[in-house]
């Protein structure tokens, strides 16, 4: 991509209605992206369905969900889980009597990592053993999903698997330093990548962030060559992370969290999109704001650009539902900080000379440098603890707000979607605020 895509219109075509078939590809977690993006398929009488990584056992061995994890994550999703395990990655994936990559990382230590080799005729030997492990139990997934869909019903295929972090000791310090590391517990980001390990993180990442999106569109062919041929319509969407427009000095400004590692295997997966979409299969991604997850917690500093959504909020529409949204981050603030004392902490540090450099699309993802970091996790810091509570912040409240607008746009966008890739910036999202919150409490007040 030369440059960002955004998304500028409201979706006005729905294709989806009751008794067509919404398919979760990856597991749901209560703060992430998909949540509303679930109910919006529930909202619009589709059937759930949903597949699941499985669980690894004492041995690493890969299983399906018991009984009550299974009657769990029905429960959670709220429809029918397909229980064949598809845990994506190759990290504890070997032939047979051989070590896994994992095995092969746990004998690097903090003094050696930097210069440890690894085998990469083995490496590739235990990633083609984890491929061809997902890739049957794809197909034996969409052997009974086939069987779950009637003809002329639509389907939609929601994507959301991501990560592939080895359980690696040595990578949890460096990571704690690149991503969280300030002065002299600063560790560059480049270090890692040029590294073996680096090297096999980042193929990891690509095989579960981007990989298993191309193995789905692959494999679902025969269920899509049926419910097209019967009438319906079928669809794949993807959660990306590319950066994101927000406000900057008044003017919604491309920039992005530094060092997004994952970066690369998102770029990756925008090229699975366009591939297939180039194919005439209706597959999009969208790079979506940054928000907190389980998962992001680990990246100091990624919240801080998620806060200018409230001058988003105001640009956009304003009214008495977005006053109250600025008073409930007011009331989670201590009584001497204000929340134009943050928005002013956060501005500072976007218009800061060290950041500029960093707001150059074509070089994502950039590595990080020591100022940068001071910087942004320096920031995130005395933000956190302006607050009341270190553990109900602004960032939290927004990212609430921020899953609901995503859900509606990638759920409306994806009944006609405009391209493969798309930005939900920061325009767009407030825009859906003001109008769907907006105007349900002026409705509610009427009444």
């Amino acid at each position: 991509m030369k440059s960002p895509i955004a998304l500028t219109q409201f979706p006005r075509t729905n294709v989806f209605r009751k008794g067509d078939v919404f398919v979760l590809f990856g597991e749901l977690f209560d703060r992430g992206y998909a949540t509303h993006l679930v109910d919006q398929a529930r909202n619009a009488g589709m059937e759930i369905v949903g597949i699941t990584v499985g669980r690894r056992d004492e041995n690493n061995t890969l299983r399906p969900l018991n009984d009550e994890e299974l009657a769990a994550a029905e429960a959670r999703i709220g429809g029918k889980i397909i229980n064949v395990p598809l845990m994506a990655g190759f990290d504890l994936d070997a032939p047979a009597g051989t070590p896994t990559p994992t095995d092969l990382l746990a004998k690097m230590t903090l003094e050696s990592w930097e210069d440890d080799k690894l085998d990469w005729a083995h490496i590739e030997r235990c990633r083609e053993v984890g491929v061809e492990r997902f890739r049957t139990s794809l197909s034996k997934v969409m052997r009974i999903l086939d069987g779950m869909i009637s003809d002329g019903r639509n389907v939609y295929f929601a994507h959301t698997m991501a990560g592939g972090i080895p359980k690696a000791k040595v990578f949890m310090v460096i990571a704690n330093r690149i991503y969280k590391g300030r002065g002299a517990r600063h560790m560059s980001s480049q270090t890692l990548l040029d590294s073996d390990l680096g090297k096999l993180i980042l193929q990891n990442f690509d095989e579960v962030s981007a990989n298993t999106f191309r193995h789905l569109i692959d494999l679902s062919a025969g269920i899509r060559a049926r419910v097209e041929a019967s009438g319906g319509q079928v669809r794949y969407s993807a959660f990306g992370y590319h950066g994101t427009g927000i406000l900057v000095s008044g003017e919604y400004r491309w920039q992005t969290y530094t060092n997004y590692t994952q970066g690369y295997a998102k770029m990756r997966l925008e090229r699975v999109a366009q591939e297939a979409w180039a194919s005439g299969i209706k597959a999009t991604v969208y790079n979506c704001p940054e928000i907190r997850t389980n998962s992001s917690d680990v990246f100091a500093g990624i919240e801080l650009p998620l806060i200018p959504l409230l001058l988003a909020l105001k640009k956009e529409g304003g009214g008495d539902w977005v006053e109250g949204q600025w008073q409930a981050c007011r009331d989670l603030l201590a009584e001497e900080y204000t929340v134009e004392d943050v928005l002013q902490k956060i501005a500072d540090m976007q218009t800061s000379d060290v950041m500029r450099p960093f707001y150059d699309f074509s070089a994502w993802p950039m590595p990080n440098s020591p100022g940068q970091s001071d910087l942004a996790i320096g920031t995130s810091g005395e933000i956190t603890a302006m607050h009341k509570d270190g553990k109900a912040l602004i960032s939290d409240l927004l990212s609430r707000l921020v899953v609901e607008a995503v859900g509606q746009l990638i759920f409306g966008e994806s009944s006609e979607p405009s391209g493969p890739v798309l930005w939900l910036n920061h325009d767009i999202v407030a825009r859906t605020l003001v109008r769907t919150k907006g105007a349900s409490r002026e409705s509610l007040a009427a009444a």
